[in-house]
């Protein structure tokens, strides 16, 4: 499935103010402070403080900015939410990190909702137990926007290598959730990052499991991402012959290409249309 949504999510380091303006500016589609595993114990307050400039500094400008808080049954987590409601900016979109309940979901719009009545939550699911409940957390009230997997602590939960392989079913699951709540799907990054062929290999991984986006971890990762997430020419034209196959024959089922195509063809490929070549 491709969207405009997310399909590509840059973290930068709350401590790393020198960072800000290049995660505006590297193209991601949404652009997010991180106040979580970057920034270490004895910096949590300063990264804190420091992170109100990611919203409020020039390069912000039209600019579509998220944070990830700590986890929220952590001290610092509950200090981050409390934080945020005081921001001169209030965050637009909040990902919070290790859900393993729709509640969890619930504490933190109950605390941010009533200071930015249209947040987004995107809710990182990186637990055995997040994944086990992933369906309840992707339908909670207030629904999150997407679910985020969160690869690096799955792993590490399960005592399991960071390769595609063991963790498939976790990413097959939330995917699942996701789809069948009709939110978003994002997966996690790709740590290596020297290495774009395995960037590249894994966001095609991703989006062929059905994820609409990615996190990148440096400016340099969002350009390939945002490339395997968009659709390219020759499956814009495949879907604009789609769906005129459709209009000709009523809906009905027919052939494309050889192919046999009916009413779930047609919906896709308008879709498509619709989010990457409106005047199609």
């Amino acid at each position: 499935m491709f969207t405009r949504y997310c399909r590509s999510m840059l973290c930068t380091p709350a401590i790393a103010v020198d960072r800000y303006a290049n995660c505006h500016r590297s193209g991601a589609d949404i652009c997010l402070v991180d106040l979580e595993d970057s920034v270490p114990p004895q910096a949590k307050a300063e990264a804190r403080a420091r992170a109100t400039a990611f919203f409020t500094c020039e390069s912000a400008a039209d600019r579509r900015c998220a944070v990830r808080v700590n986890v929220i049954t952590d001290p610092d987590g509950m200090r981050d939410l409390l934080a945020l409601r005081e921001y001169p900016v209030k965050p637009p979109i909040v990902l919070v990190p290790k859900v393993e309940s729709p509640r969890d979901v619930e504490i933190v719009a109950r605390l941010l909702r009533p200071v930015r009545p249209d947040l987004e939550l995107c809710a990182v699911i990186e637990t055995p137990r997040g994944v086990e409940n992933a369906a309840a957390i992707a339908a909670a009230s207030p629904r999150p926007r997407a679910l985020i997997f969160g690869a690096a602590d799955y792993a590490s939960a399960l005592g399991t290598r960071l390769r595609w392989g063991p963790l498939a079913q976790a990413r097959i699951r939330v995917v699942n959730a996701a789809r069948a709540a009709e939110v978003e799907a994002i997966d996690s990054p790709t740590f290596q990052l020297q290495d774009l062929t395995a960037l590249r290999r894994e966001a095609i991984l991703a989006q062929d499991l059905g994820f609409s986006g990615k996190i990148a971890l440096h400016p340099r990762q969002v350009a390939i991402i945002n490339q395997v997430f968009s659709p390219d020419a020759e499956s814009l034209e495949a879907a604009r012959r789609v769906v005129a196959a459709g209009r000709r024959s009523g809906q009905g089922i027919t052939t494309v290409d050889g192919v046999m195509v009916g009413r779930p063809f047609f919906e896709a490929s308008q879709r498509l249309l619709d989010e990457f070549d409106p005047s199609g």
